[in-house]
């Protein structure tokens, strides 16, 4: 990210898919490797928790895999290469190198203003406020890239639903527009 966009938001979670190429026996994984759960009555999939980069890998029997958790594509690709040797201490050998697909990635920030959120409800398109519920506004931007905001009134964000930086930066950039022609209208 730039230095300007990294004042005003930060990449706080990335969800990255991949396939090994290779099948997986899931029960012989998780009775061997001690960082791992598996109980396929409630969920198909075995979890693999590496604690450096903190993240969470999901490993399919069929060698597709999420990860979750990671802060970059360098700290996923990291811990999909953890995984990946520890298989192969198992006699699970990958000879691929997997490739990466950015899925969500979630940032927040500031926007260094106070909001009044139910002001923007009623003059904001595509919103959801229920503050019995919850104390954040839902806004979705659907163009130029569809992107979801939680704005609160300490003007703090968190904008999920972008596949990549630039895209994150172009919804940013929209939602500041947005919140300066309504804010304009209302003095």
């Amino acid at each position: 990210m730039t230095a300007k966009i990294q004042k005003n938001m930060k990449v706080v979670n990335l969800v990255v898919t991949s396939d090994l190429d290779h099948s997986l026996n899931l029960e012989t994984i998780a009775s061997t490797i001690s960082n791992t759960e598996y109980n396929p009555e409630q969920f198909p999939g075995l979890i693999m928790r590496i604690k450096d980069p903190k993240t969470a890998i999901l490993l399919f029997s069929s060698g597709k895999m999420v990860c979750t958790g990671a802060r970059s594509i360098s700290k996923a690709e990291e811990s999909i290469q953890k995984v990946i040797k520890t298989l192969k201490k198992i006699n699970i050998i990958i000879t691929i190198k997997p490739i990466l697909k950015v899925q969500n990635m979630v940032g927040s920030g500031e926007l260094n203003q106070d909001l009044d959120l139910n002001y923007l409800t009623m003059n904001l398109m595509n919103t959801e406020y229920e503050p019995e519920q919850f104390p954040g506004l839902v806004y979705k931007i659907k163009k130029p890239v569809p992107a979801s905001f939680l704005l609160f009134t300490n003007g703090k964000f968190v904008c999920t639903g972008v596949k990549s930086e630039h895209e994150m930066i172009i919804s940013l950039e929209k939602l500041k527009i947005n919140l300066k022609k309504v804010i304009a209208k209302r003095k």
